[in-house]
């Protein structure tokens, strides 16, 4: 295996980096707000968004803090997974995924704050539907960040990590179905959450749309968003 080469330099690929980073907490926020304002809950959040918020209501005490600490905790976990599907021990990797975990579970924490005191519940069909669109927006926000953050490939969150390794090494660089496969851990989280304590809410017609849709997504705006910006320093055969 042999690197790609980089084309950018560091402070445009920083750049890139930087956005894509708060976009995606923007994002991963706005699927976790918009389904907690409509009663009864039938939107749900994206799908790893939605198992790691439902571990935190089980065993965290639904609390922004707590939200933080799943979103870190998992990340450490899945990093450690990463590794052992590349077969090897590659500790910049590795601390490059923490490092991008401590920033990101930040601003997830900033931003539940922020988006739970502006938005109001939802009442009456035009602010449901509304509320749904933004849901859609969210999901659509996280799989184009990670699509920026994958290209530059500084450091990335452990499950897209996850979902690259698997897209180059395993799928032939098909995001999609790299995406599914990824989707085994939240499954598991999600399920022992929902086992511990019954809440439905973070699950729904978001969650679907996340699971069926992310994926493509994150394919279609390699090539649409930000054009220029190729793939840094992927392994290829």
């Amino acid at each position: 295996m042999k690197n790609s080469t980089r084309t950018l330099g560091w402070g445009t690929t920083l750049s890139y980096f930087a956005f894509s980073l708060v976009i995606n907490a923007m994002g991963n926020v706005l699927t976790i707000a918009t389904s907690q304002k409509i009663h009864p809950a039938f939107l749900g959040s994206a799908y790893w968004t939605a198992a790691e918020n439902g571990w935190n209501i089980s065993f965290m005490g639904n609390t922004s803090v707590g939200l933080s600490l799943v979103f870190f905790s998992v990340g450490v976990l899945i990093a450690i997974m990463n590794m052992i599907l590349e077969h090897k021990v590659d500790w910049l990797r590795f601390f490059g995924n923490i490092a991008f975990i401590m920033p990101f579970s930040f601003l997830i924490g900033l931003f539940s704050n922020a988006f739970n005191q502006w938005m109001p519940e939802a009442h009456g069909w035009p602010m449901v539907i509304l509320y749904v669109l933004l849901n859609f927006v969210g999901v659509s926000m996280i799989a184009i960040a990670i699509s920026i953050y994958q290209r530059t490939n500084v450091v990335l969150h452990p499950a897209d990590d996850l979902m690259q390794i698997l897209r180059f090494k395993y799928f032939n660089g098909r995001a999609g179905l790299a995406m599914w496969v990824s989707y085994i851990p939240p499954t598991i989280i999600g399920v022992v959450a929902l086992i511990a304590v019954p809440d439905f809410s973070n699950y729904g017609l978001g969650t679907i749309f996340a699971f069926l849709f992310q994926g493509n997504i994150t394919g279609w705006a390699d090539t649409k968003v930000f054009k220029n910006l190729k793939h840094q320093g992927i392994e290829v055969e």
